[in-house]
């Protein structure tokens, strides 16, 4: 497979090529890496494909997958190739492994949650649900890009009221925007910083399995 990213592959245990899973794409902040995005969300593990994604770029000790301008101004060029190469990787992992196509979820943090966001709004039906946490929508994504969310799209959505990288208001702004975008949005302002708290950790988890459940069930319904 010809792809720009390193990416890390977590299987269920139970894993079986005849049946097919959820699946969530784990992208991470700048300067972090994807073994970060492993750690969280290995209790997932029992029940998920795990696919964690590295950024293209050197960041310090980390990576990323765009540089930026200034806060909340991405370099549009190494952005929209973050943005394109994810949109490949997705498809191609898709039929690689078992995964089901009616659950396919996208979960970020910082930079990662704002390539979730983004890709959540132009790639349709090939996206049931993402979980941005601390995150913003370029301006150019919402002026620019193709917007195109699927019909059953979920978005759960974090962000801290101490974030001293991106303000309360980009989260509550985030939130208001997929309320004209999405199916659902669940929207969690938390008391932190820039960060992920034991609290938001055990949120998003539940949150996840419980959406994934529902999206069963439905395609079950649908097949009876």
């Amino acid at each position: 497979m010809n792809t720009s990213f390193t990416y890390e592959v977590r299987l269920p245990s139970d894993y079986n090529r005849d049946q097919q899973y959820p699946v969530i794409f784990a992208l991470h902040g700048m300067g972090s890496d994807e073994q970060d995005m492993l750690r969280l969300m290995e209790p997932l593990q029992s029940d998920f494909i795990i696919v964690a994604v590295r950024g293209p770029l050197v960041q310090g000790s980390g990576y990323a997958y765009f540089q930026i301008k200034s806060i909340g101004n991405p370099v549009r060029e190494l952005f929209d190739a973050s943005v394109q190469g994810l949109q490949q990787l997705i498809g191609d992992l898709s039929s690689e492994y078992a995964i089901d196509p009616a659950r396919r979820y996208i979960a970020g943090f910082s930079q990662g949650a704002i390539m979730a966001m983004t890709i959540s709004l132009i790639m349709g039906d090939t996206i049931k649900g993402i979980v941005a946490m601390s995150g913003y929508i370029p301006q150019f994504v919402k002026d620019e890009y193709p917007i195109e969310p699927g019909t059953s799209l979920s978005v759960f959505i974090s962000h801290g009221d101490q974030d001293h990288m991106f303000p309360l208001q980009l989260g509550e702004d985030n939130a208001n925007y997929f309320r004209e975008h999405a199916r659902s949005v669940t929207y969690v302002p938390y008391h932190g910083g820039h960060h992920v708290t034991a609290e938001l950790h055990d949120q998003f988890q539940l949150w996840l399995r419980s959406d994934a459940e529902l999206a069963a069930n439905h395609t079950k319904g649908l097949n009876a």
